[in-house]
């Protein structure tokens, strides 16, 4: 028998490979003869570059990088991963330019950047990468990714030729665009960017309307904002036609979707369908018996396409059966069933506080006690069946 394990992290608990070994401990307890298969599972956010490392057997780079508050100083420590292939550097935004990088009192997407994105990048690129795997969520930003590009050697440029201003503040100063000192190997660079929102530019749905609210955007400088995108998109499509302000996804992080697909080789993707597909796991499920995933929390926000479908989705096109865990299971978890997992269990086996639940070494064994008895049970089926 071959069982696939593909479990999302239990945010604050246990990582995705911590997970899915305590499921192969319970699974081998229950069934010792088992193959049991554990691969990284995320979304393209949070803990994404610390799966794909940990499961692929790449490494950890940490740089210092200007921070989302770079205008007044702030550096931050920012770490991306190297994949063994040396030529592909996994990263998210939020190590650099993150919303949780900036104090709630001071949040003012006016100010805040993405250089340090674009410093991330840089230094890849120096390091050899030249194909990127790249998380766009949880930003601070609202500045179009022009901070990227300024540190990726692109003049943003006043009327008076200097760089423009940190921020989206910035973006009311644009008049002209260069890319005389863009680093020349980015022409070389492939950018694959996982980004699971659909949101264009500007407008009622765009990244100022929509996202500029939890970074501290006031309603009148929401208005702003997105008339300085609408310029600052205007600008880019003069110098290349390609821009489209409109394209799904381009409003993502701030507009720096929009920044990524007008400025660079890249496409936007699903951040589960990316990391699928990077670590392999279609080929190991097309031959396993059965298929494990879950996540910390299993509720109708799962079944619009978190990591844990995207596993049943791929499980379902060649037929094999699906199983999920997770640390709770909300009432309306049944959207699952329909949606390719078979059967879900949360693992708590008593009432405990939150902190309880959460603690690392209790879930794990929480986990791996769930994963025995059901695969006892499913061991015992197989039989009578």
């Amino acid at each position: 028998m071959k069982v696939v394990i593909a479990m999302d992290s239990f945010k604050g608990s246990l990582s995705s490979l911590d997970a899915g070994e305590a499921v192969r401990t319970g699974l081998l307890r229950a069934i010792p003869n088992t193959v049991a298969v554990v691969r990284p599972l995320a979304d393209g956010g949070e803990g994404t570059v610390d799966a794909l490392i940990a499961g692929m057997g790449g490494r950890t780079r940490t740089v210092i990088v200007s921070g989302p508050l770079a205008e007044n100083g702030q550096t931050v420590k920012a770490s991306y991963g190297i994949l063994p292939d040396r030529i592909t550097a996994v990263m998210e935004m939020s190590s650099a330019a993150g919303l949780t990088l900036v104090p709630p009192d001071r949040r003012n997407p006016l100010l805040t950047t993405t250089r340090g994105v674009g410093e991330l990048i840089a230094d890849a690129v120096q390091h050899g990468c030249r194909r990127f795997l790249i998380g766009i969520g949880g930003s601070a930003t609202n500045d179009g990714g022009i901070g990227m590009l300024q540190a990726l050697g692109y003049g943003m440029l006043d009327r008076n030729g200097r760089q423009v201003s940190c921020g989206a503040k910035g973006l009311k100063e644009l008049e002209a665009i260069s890319d005389r000192g863009v680093l020349p190997a980015l022409q070389d660079c492939q950018f694959q960017i996982a980004c699971d929102v659909t949101n264009p530019l500007c407008g009622s749905n765009g990244a100022s309307a929509v996202f500029g609210p939890q970074k501290g955007a006031s309603p009148a400088m929401i208005a702003q904002m997105d008339a300085w995108l609408a310029h600052y998109a205007a600008l880019s499509r003069q110098k290349y036609p390609r821009a489209d302000a409109a394209a799904p996804g381009s409003g993502a992080a701030g507009g720096l979707g929009f920044a990524f697909l007008t400025y660079t080789h890249a496409v936007l993707r699903s951040g589960v369908d990316m990391i699928l597909e990077e670590t392999g796991l279609a080929r190991e499920v097309e031959s396993a018996d059965l298929v494990v995933t879950g996540e910390g929390r299993l509720d109708s926000q799962t079944a619009m396409g978190k990591a844990p479908i995207g596993v049943a989705k791929l499980a379902k096109q060649v037929h094999k059966p699906v199983i999920a865990f997770a640390g709770c299971v909300t009432e309306d978890a049944g959207l699952l069933n329909r949606r390719g997992i078979d059967a879900f269990f949360p693992i708590l086996r008593s009432a405990a506080a939150l902190s309880e639940a959460m603690d690392p070494n209790r879930a794990r064994a929480n986990l791996s006690a769930a994963a025995e008895q059901v695969f006892r049970l499913w061991q015992a089926a197989q039989r009578v069946i």
